[in-house]
């Protein structure tokens, strides 16, 4: 199996790019676009395990706007093959002190492009370096 063939980390680099800008400017529209439109898509957020696309799309058309804005770091890429990766990546929010974000994706190529079939997002305590 290819692991990172450079065209497919960039390729799945500009959809995470482009839900990254959909997240921060609350474009629902764009952020159902990139979920994968099927009842196994799932969505572990950080207070809410959503099960099915139809589920994913009632949390976004009622999750508030406010406070979106954050930075990222440590955002890796990896692909397998040409039609299958992960986005993994940490976050901060400026009301967040003393707390990361993480964030992990499961992105699949689809027929309309690429799409994330799972996701995970978490908050913990900021660690403690050793």
């Amino acid at each position: 199996m290819d692991i990172n063939l450079p065209e497919i980390v960039a390729e799945m680099q500009a959809a995470f790019d482009r839900y990254e800008r959909a997240l921060v400017t609350n474009d629902v529209e764009a952020l159902d676009a990139l979920f994968f439109d099927h009842p196994t898509t799932t969505r572990y957020g950080g207070g809410e395990n959503l099960y099915g696309i139809e589920a994913i799309r009632a949390f976004r058309a009622t999750r508030s706007p406010v406070g979106l804005d954050r930075s990222l770091e440590g955002t890796q890429i990896t692909t397998y093959g040409r039609d299958f990766g992960v986005a993994s990546t940490l976050f901060r929010r400026e009301g967040m002190v003393g707390k990361v974000g993480r964030q992990m994706q499961t992105w699949m190529r689809t027929p309309e492009g690429w799409k994330v079939v799972a996701a995970h997002v978490s908050v913990i305590n900021e660690p403690v370096p050793a």
